[in-house]
């Protein structure tokens, strides 16, 4: 389908996403349908393998919600207007196949909620990090008081939040908040070399390591437990694990078919 405020490109089994309003690419609810869309797109398409969302120019991945669309909202549009970036950033989390944000700049507010809902943050050098709602009078409505404390911990996303402070790249890789930092100038680079790396593994046991990883840190330890076997039983019944173990067994690389 034809996007407007976001690219959608696919080459090689590796999708990339592009958030399309330069300089700053503010998420409006329009991009939030998109991304949506986009998501159930790159779901139903089996020849996509890995995804890359990042953001268009070079200054921001994504510095925010569209303050202009939201600012004068009733509290019933402001729900509605929520749930509809809800349903973009769960629909991006709960994708089987791996996610990687290549954050090219700003990642504030709903572009840091965002880049928490793939698997893998590639941040270049001169990104920025932060959370700044509670200085407007309001808090992360885009699943960052959920997703961030269960990904650096509770006390240090408090700090994040409750202070809103702007952090760089650097101080983003000490916490976990990104798994590498890398310059600017080839952090799209990278991120290709990554999502070709994870293209290239079996896509049913990459899809049911994920679904237990996500599902599994929700759930108590007994119950994750039993839904990690019935996910490495459904891997177990994958033609990919026929030839992966064979390989192994025969000392050769595997030939996997994502089947």
């Amino acid at each position: 389908m034809a996007y407007e405020v976001i690219q959608l490109t696919k080459e090689n089994g590796v999708a990339v996403i592009t958030l399309n309003r330069p300089p700053v690419n503010p998420l409006n609810s329009q991009m939030f349908r998109e991304l949506a869309l986009a998501a159930d797109e790159l779901q139903a398409d089996a020849s996509v393998k890995a995804i890359i969302v990042t953001g268009g120019g070079e200054k921001a991945f994504a510095a925010g919600a569209d303050i202009s669309e939201i600012a004068d909202l009733t509290p019933v549009e402001v729900y509605s207007f929520n749930q509809i970036s809800r349903t973009a950033f769960d629909k991006l989390e709960s994708l089987d196949k791996p996610v990687i944000a290549a954050i090219n700049g700003f990642a504030l507010g709903g572009g840091c909620e965002l880049a928490l809902c793939c698997d893998f943050r590639l941040a270049s050098d001169t990104a920025k990090f932060g959370l700044p709602e509670v200085g407007l009078g309001i808090i992360p409505g885009g699943g960052g008081t959920q997703r961030l404390p269960r990904l650096i911990g509770m006390a240090k996303a408090k700090e994040l939040i409750f202070l809103n402070d702007i952090i760089d790249a650097a101080a983003a890789e000490r916490l976990g908040l990104v798994n590498n930092v890398v310059p600017a100038n080839l952090l799209m680079e990278e991120a290709q070399k990554l999502a070709r790396r994870l293209s290239s593994k079996p896509a049913v046991a990459m899809s049911m390591a994920k679904s237990a990883i996500n599902a599994g840190i929700n759930m108590d330890l007994n119950s994750a437990l039993i839904f990690e076997t019935k996910s490495f039983v459904t891997a177990f019944t994958s033609e990919d694990r026929k030839e992966g173990l064979g390989a192994f067994m025969k000392k050769r690389k595997p030939n996997f078919t994502g089947k």
